[in-house]
C-alpha cells in the first residue's frame, strides 16, 4: 500500500509531474482573460457610444439655443418694419412680452443701435435727453463720419443702463460683425467679447449677435442700397456662461465642456468652460464639433471626466474575471488529483530503479551466496567496467586482499540483522585499468522486499572527493596567483614560529614587503601586467630564502617572508640585502620593460614582540619607514616608529575632528600682472585654527591628510569657500579676479571629483571662469588617458587650468602639449636663489622661456625681493606672488588691500 506523504505538494507541482495540469491551468485562464478583455471593451464601446450621444446632443441643443434667440432678433427687426419708429416705451412693452428672463436664459439684454451721421450727433443728443435720459453721451468720444450708439437696451437694469451711448462700432471685433450683418442682411455673430455690463470682477465672455434693421422696412437688394439705408441694428448681448450652463448642465452634466471662438484653441480663445475636470490630463474619451452660425465658427471640445466613467463603470467585467479564475483554479485541482495518482503508480513501480542507479555512488545487489546479481549502470562512470561484466565488481580477484575480510565481515553481518544499516567499511577495489581506488560503503539486507530480494551494497568512491578536499585546502591556504601562502596560513605558521621562538629563545625574523611604483604600473599596463610582475616577485622571493623560511602575498603587491631560525639582526639583514638586489631589476611585460624596486620592514622574533599581530603591525610601520627614507631599502623596527605612528593616529583623529568642528578657513595670497601692474587674482591658503597652537599652515597637515584620506573632504571645503568668497569680492565690485585652489594628486584623481566639481559651481551659481585650479606637477605620472580626461572635463566647465610646481619632477613635454593647460607656475625653489646663485638663474630663464614655447601663462610664486621680481620680469614672467607684495590675508584684510592697492601703484 502507498502512502499518501510519497509525494508532496510541492513535488507535485514540478512542471516535470503536473506539466498537463499547469497547461490546463494556463489555457483557462488565458480564456478568462480573453473574455475579461472582451467585456471590458464592451463597457467601453457602451460608454463611448454614450459619451458621443451626449456630445452631439450638446451640440444640437446650441445650435437650437442659438437659432431661437435669431428668431427674437428677426421678431424686434420686424418691430422697426412694421412701425418705422419705435418709441422707447414701445420698445420696453415689447421686450416685456418676449419674457426674456423665462425664455431665453444667457440674453443679458435687447437693444438698438441707431446710426447717427456726423450732422446728426447734435441733434441727436438733444432728443435723448429730452427722452428723460440725463448725462447721456455717445461714447468713445471723437468725431467720425457716422455712429452707433446704443439707445435702446431692455431690460433697464441698473446694468444694461451703463451701456446707454455705447458706440461699439469703433470696437474692431464689433465693427466687423456689424457691416458683416449689414451686408449680408442677416444675423452676425461676434467673436469674443467682454460685454461694457461687466463688472472688475466678472469679466467672464460674452459675444453680441447683430441684426440689421433698414430704412424702408423692406431689405435692399444690392450692397451699395444696404449700406445707404442702413437705419440701425437690433441685438441681443450674451453672457456665455450664463447662456450654456443650463444647456451644458441638462445634457451633459457629467462632461468637461469647452468651446472656443474660432479654429484656434488657446486661452485666449476660450469662449466657456464648465471646469468638472481636467482636459490636459485625465480623461478617457475625447470629440471635438464645429459650429457654424452668424458668420462665426465655434469649437466644442468635450472630454470624459472621472465622475462619466464612474456612472459608466459595470461590475460585470469583475464578475467575468473571478468566475473564470475560480473555474480555472477548480480544473488546475482536478488535473492534479489525476496526476498525482499516477505519478505514485511510476513512484512505486521506479522506487528500487532509484535506489540502485545512483550516479554517484555504486549499488550491488548480492544473493545470499554474496554474487551479484545486480549491478549499477554507475559502475561504468566510476571504475570503467560496463555493468553486465561487472557482476564480479565485489569479488576477491577485484578487491585489496588486505580489504577483503572486511567486506566479507560487513555482508555477513547484514545478513543477521536484515533491514538494518550496517557501518561504513573501506576498500581498495581494482578499476578498469588496473588502478586501486579508495572506496566506502556499508551493507543492508533487503531480502523479503519484492524486486530487491537481496543484500544491498552502496560503495562511494572517495578520489574524487581527496581530490576536491585537496583543491579545497588549497584555495583556503594559498594565493591563487602565485602559489604563495595566504595570509590565513601564514598567520597560522608566524604563530608557530613565535610558539617555537618563546621556548627555545631562538631568534626569528618577520619581513614585510611592498613593492615601489606597482600602482602606476598596474594602471599604465593593465592588471594583466601587474598579475605577470606579481608571478616573477613571487618566484625571486622563494629562491632568497631557505626551504624551511615562509614566503606568502597577503594582497595586492603586500608580500611577507618569515625566517623562521637566523643567528641575530645580521642574517636578517643579509636576506634582506640579497632580496633588494635580486628585486632590483628591470623585467619585460606586455612588449614594455620596466623596472622595480621594494621596500623593506623587518622586525625581530621574540625580541620585538612575542605577539602575531603585533609583529605584523611593526614590521609594517619599518616598511613604511623604509618608503619615507626614499625606498629600495630596508628598515628595522625601533619603538620610535611605534610612537610615531600613535602620534600620527591622533594627529588624524585631531584633523578629522577639526574637519567636523570646521576649523579650516582659507587665506589669500594676492596675484600681480607685471604688465598691467594691477592684482588679477588670489592663491587660496588652507589654514587649521587649532585651539592651542593657533594658526596652522597646510604644509604641516597636508601630507597627514593625504595618508588618511581627508584630502577629499579638505579639498571639496576649500573648492566650495573659495566659491563664496567670489562672490564676496564680486559684491565688493572686484568682478574680473580670479581665485587659485589647489588639487592634490588623489583629489584630483578621485572618481567623483569632477561630479563634485561641477556640483559646487551649480550649488553657489559661480561662473567657472573665476576659478583657477592648480594641479601638482606628480599628477602627469598617472594614467595618460584618465588624466586627460579629467583635464578636458574640467576645461569644458570654463575653469582654468594651472600645472604647479613647473620645472620639478618628471614633466613630460609632449604631456604638456596635448593637455588643456592655461599656465604653468615656476617652483619657488628656482626663484629661492635668484639672482646670487647663476645656476638657479639659468635654470628660471630657461623654465620660463619653454613655457612661453609652449604658448602658456608664466607665473612665479615665492618672489619676496625686487631683485627677484626685477630679473622675472627682465625673463618675461607674466604674473607674481609672493611676500614681496602681500602675505596670504584673510577674507576682511584681502578687501581692504585690494581696495588700497587699486588706489595705488602696486610694483615696488
Amino acid at each position: 500500500m502507498i502512502n499518501k506523504k510519497d509525494i508532496s505538494l510541492r513535488e507535485l507541482l514540478r512542471p516535470r509531474h503536473a506539466r498537463m495540469a499547469w497547461l490546463v491551468l494556463a489555457i483557462a485562464l488565458c480564456v478568462t482573460a480573453a473574455l475579461w478583455v472582451l467585456s471590458l471593451r464592451l463597457v467601453e464601446d457602451r460608454t463611448e457610444s454614450r459619451f458621443n450621444t451626449q456630445s452631439l446632443q450638446l451640440k444640437t441643443a446650441i445650435e437650437e439655443r442659438l437659432l431661437n434667440y435669431e428668431q427674437v432678433l428677426a421678431g424686434s427687426a420686424g418691430l422697426f418694419s412694421v412701425a418705422g419708429e419705435v418709441s422707447r416705451e414701445e420698445w420696453r412693452t415689447y421686450i416685456d412680452k418676449v419674457n426674456i428672463d423665462r425664455y431665453y436664459p444667457g440674453i443679458q439684454g435687447i437693444g438698438y443701435t441707431r446710426r447717427i451721421m456726423i450732422n446728426e450727433l447734435h441733434g441727436h443728443l438733444q432728443e435723448l435727453e429730452a427722452e428723460g435720459l440725463e448725462g447721456y453721451v455717445v461714447r468713445p468720444r471723437g468725431l467720425r463720419p457716422e455712429f452707433h450708439p446704443i439707445v435702446y437696451l431692455e431690460p433697464a437694469t441698473e446694468r444694461n443702463r451703463r451701456a446707454f451711448g455705447y458706440d461699439a462700432y469703433q470696437d474692431p471685433i464689433h465693427r466687423k460683425a456689424i457691416e458683416r450683418a449689414r451686408d449680408t442682411a442677416g444675423p452676425v455673430v461676434t467673436g469674443k467679447v467682454v460685454l461694457v455690463q461687466e463688472e472688475v470682477a466678472e469679466d467672464q465672455a460674452g459675444f453680441l449677435m447683430y441684426y440689421p434693421v433698414y430704412h424702408g422696412g423692406v431689405v435692399p437688394q444690392s450692397l451699395g442700397e444696404r449700406r445707404m439705408l442702413l437705419k440701425g441694428f437690433v441685438f441681443s448681448a450674451f453672457r456665455t456662461n450664463n447662456l450654456l450652463d443650463g444647456i451644458v448642465g441638462l445634457i451633459s452634466p457629467f462632461l468637461d465642456v469647452r468651446i472656443y471662438d474660432g479654429s484656434s484653441l488657446g486661452r485666449e480663445t476660450l469662449m466657456y468652460g464648465s471646469n468638472l475636470g481636467s482636459l490636459d490630463e485625465d480623461f478617457s474619451f475625447e470629440k471635438t464639433q464645429q459650429i457654424e452660425y452668424g458668420g462665426r465658427t465655434w469649437v466644442i471640445q468635450t472630454r470624459s471626466t472621472p465622475a462619466f466613467d464612474f456612472l459608466a463603470s459595470d461590475p460585470r467585467p469583475a464578475i467575468v474575471l473571478g468566475s473564470g479564475i475560480l473555474v480555472s483554479l477548480l480544473l488546475f485541482a482536478f488535473a492534479l488529483a489525476l496526476i498525482r495518482s499516477r505519478v505514485l503508480a511510476q513512484i512505486s513501480a521506479g522506487r528500487y530503479r532509484a535506489i540502485t542507479e545512483g550516479a554517484s555512488n555504486i549499488t550491488v545487489v548480492l544473493n545470499r551466496q554474496g554474487r551479484a546479481t545486480y549491478v549499477s549502470p554507475s559502475s561504468n562512470t566510476i571504475l570503467g567496467y560496463d555493468p553486465d561484466d561487472a557482476r564480479d565488481v565485489p569479488s576477491q580477484t577485484r578487491v585489496h586482499s588486505d580489504d577483503w575480510p572486511r567486506l566479507q565481515d560487513g555482508f555477513r553481518e547484514a545478513l543477521r540483522k536484515p533491514g538494518e544499516q550496517m557501518p561504513v567499511v573501506r576498500a581498495r577495489i581494482r578499476d578498469a585499468s588496473g588502478e586501486w581506488r579508495e572506496m566506502e560503503g556499508s551493507f543492508i539486507a533487503m531480502l523479503d522486499v519484492p524486486g530487491v530480494e537481496g543484500v544491498v551494497l552502496s560503495l562511494r568512491d572517495l578520489t574524487q572527493l581527496r581530490a576536491a578536499q585537496s583543491e579545497l585546502h588549497r584555495l583556503a591556504f594559498y594565493d591563487p596567483l602565485t602559489g604563495l601562502a595566504n595570509r590565513q596560513l601564514f598567520r597560522d605558521r608566524l604563530a608557530h614560529v613565535v610558539r617555537r621562538s618563546r621556548r627555545s629563545q631562538e631568534p626569528a625574523a618577520l619581513m614585510f614587503l611592498d613593492l615601489d611604483g606597482f600602482k602606476r604600473i598596474n594602471d599604465t599596463l593593465g592588471h594583466d601586467a601587474g598579475d605577470q610582475l606579481l608571478e616573477h616577485v613571487a618566484r625571486w622571493l622563494t629562491g632568497c630564502v631557505r626551504e624551511e623560511d615562509s614566503v606568502a602575498r597577503l594582497g595586492g603587491d603586500e608580500f611577507v617572508v618569515l625566517l623562521s631560525r637566523i643567528s641575530g639582526p645580521e642574517a636578517a639583514a643579509k636576506v634582506a640585502e640579497t632580496i633588494l638586489r635580486r628585486l632590483c631589476q628591470r623585467v619585460r611585460l606586455n612588449e614594455h620593460e620596466v623596472g622595480i624596486t621594494v621596500s623593506i620592514g623587518v622586525t625581530m622574533i621574540p625580541h620585538d614582540s612575542e605577539d602575531p599581530g603585533v609583529l605584523m603591525k611593526y614590521a609594517d610601520l619599518a616598511m613604511y619607514r623604509a618608503k619615507e627614507r626614499g625606498r629600495n631599502n630596508y628598515q628595522f623596527f625601533t619603538p620610535a616608529m611605534n610612537l610615531q605612528a600613535a602620534r600620527r593616529l591622533l594627529q588624524q583623529e585631531e584633523l578629522a575632528n577639526a574637519l567636523d568642528e570646521d576649523r579650516f578657513v582659507l587665506h589669500y595670497q594676492p596675484k600681480v600682472d607685471l604688465h598691467a601692474q594691477q592684482v588679477v587674482g588670489v592663491e587660496a591658503f588652507l589654514r587649521w585654527q587649532h585651539p592651542e597652537r593657533g594658526m596652522i599652515s597646510a604644509q604641516q597637515f597636508i601630507n597627514l591628510a593625504e595618508e588618511s584620506g581627508l584630502i577629499i573632504r579638505l579639498g571639496e571645503m576649500a573648492l566650495r569657500q573659495a566659491c563664496i568668497q567670489i562672490q564676496a569680492l564680486e559684491r565688493a565690485g572686484f568682478e574680473r579676479l580670479r581665485v587659485a585652489v589647489n588639487l592634490s594628486v588623489r583629489q584630483a584623481t578621485d572618481q567623483g571629483f569632477l561630479d563634485l566639481f561641477r556640483r559646487i559651481i551649480t550649488e553657489t551659481g559661480v561662473m567657472p571662469e573665476r576659478l583657477e585650479l592648480e594641479l601638482p606637477a606628480a599628477l602627469l605620472n598617472e594614467d595618460p588617458r584618465t588624466l586627460r580626461a579629467l583635464l578636458n572635463g574640467l576645461h569644458e566647465t570654463g575653469a582654468h587650468l594651472v600645472l604647479d610646481d613647473f620645472g620639478s619632477g618628471a614633466c613630460s613635454l609632449a604631456a604638456l602639449q596635448q593637455l588643456p593647460l592655461d599656465a604653468v607656475k615656476i617652483d619657488d625653489r628656482f626663484i629661492r636663489d635668484i639672482p646670487y646663485n647663476s645656476n638657479a638663474t639659468d635654470v628660471a630663464s630657461a623654465v620660463i622661456a619653454l613655457a612661453r614655447k609652449l604658448r602658456l601663462t608664466v607665473v612665479a610664486e615665492g618672489v619676496e625681493t625686487p631683485h627677484q621680481l626685477q630679473f622675472l620680469q627682465d625673463a618675461g614672467c607674466a604674473q607674481c606672488q609672493g611676500n614681496l607684495f602681500s602675505h596670504p590675508l584673510d577674507e576682511d584684510s584681502l578687501i581692504s588691500y585690494l581696495v588700497n592697492q587699486y588706489e595705488r601703484a602696486l610694483i615696488p
